[in-house]
């Protein structure tokens, strides 16, 4: 009986050092293993076998991509405005050993370093440059980053910015900014509109002023020529100055004859000799 129960210890011994010095480690995890308490060597993925009792497993480490969230918080940028900003880290274990022994939590830490190092960055930057400027800060946030999780064996792959927002009270501020800013250009534009047709409609006149003098200068030389043509033929200076001013009264008759304000155009009945009054007193003038 006794020999049974000698047995029966022993072979749970064997299975019970058996299940603790076989370890199956699998796909995408490493696995520290210590012996009496210092570091022994990283269990890769497959059938491991350890000395049970001396040595154990310290730690199981995913090297898989972690995804690490920043919390949000609060940042004054350089013009004191005050914002607000989370990000997102994409990291990967690469040395477990480093990940377990070089800092007491990698996690935490790297969270801490990515909150305090975009406080930083933002606070040297303006509100516009701040907003605008994502790909600049996520690039300068991984630079000052990379060597320091590289000492506790995380290699950073990438720092996305989830948010940044400005606080109410400057949302509401910049709001206003906004309204004004556009009001302003639309009264610019307004004004520079009634300038243009202002100059415009001046052009107009100008050219129109100018087109009607040379109309008048050539109508008087016109009628010049024609008053000299006509003396030159008949030899008398009184009968075509007569006939010219007769033509320009019949035609004014008839051009107010064409006004809608006129009803009666009235003639003279001596034509010929209102005429002759009126080349007298160009004549003794």
């Amino acid at each position: 009986m006794e020999m049974l129960n000698i047995v029966i210890i022993l072979v749970i011994a064997v299975i019970v050092t058996l299940y603790k010095g076989i370890n199956i480690v699998p796909q995408g995890e490493e696995w520290v293993v210590e012996r009496l308490g210092k570091f022994t060597r990283t269990l890769t993925p497959g059938l491991n076998i350890i000395i049970p009792y001396l040595e154990s497993i310290r730690e199981r480490v995913s090297t898989r991509d972690l995804i690490l969230d920043i919390p949000e918080q609060e940042v004054i940028t350089k013009d004191n405005a005050v914002i607000h900003t989370n990000a997102v880290t994409f990291a990967r274990v690469t040395n477990p050993r480093d990940a377990i022994y070089g800092i007491e939590d990698f996690r935490v830490a790297i969270q801490q370093l990515v909150m305090t190092t975009l406080r930083s960055i933002l606070g040297e930057m303006s509100l516009d440059d701040a907003l605008s400027n994502r790909e600049h800060i996520k690039a300068k946030l991984k630079d000052s980053i990379i060597d320091d999780v590289a000492d506790w064996g995380v290699t950073v792959k990438s720092v996305e910015i989830q948010d940044i927002n400005p606080s109410a009270s400057m949302q509401a501020s910049m709001e206003r900014q906004a309204a004004a800013e556009r009001e302003r250009r639309a009264i610019e534009t307004t004004a520079e509109g009634n300038k243009n047709a202002a100059i415009l409609e001046a052009d107009g006149k100008l050219e129109a002023a100018k087109r009607e003098a040379q109309a008048q200068v050539a109508l008087a030389n016109a009628s010049a020529e024609a008053i000299r043509m006509i003396s030159e033929n008949i030899k008398d200076q009184e009968l075509p100055a007569m006939f010219l001013l007769g033509d320009r009264y019949i035609s004014s008759l008839e051009q107010i004859s064409k006004s809608e304000n006129s009803k009666f155009v009235i003639y003279p009945a001596d034509l010929q000799g209102a005429i002759k009054g009126m080349l007298g007193n160009v004549f003794k003038k």
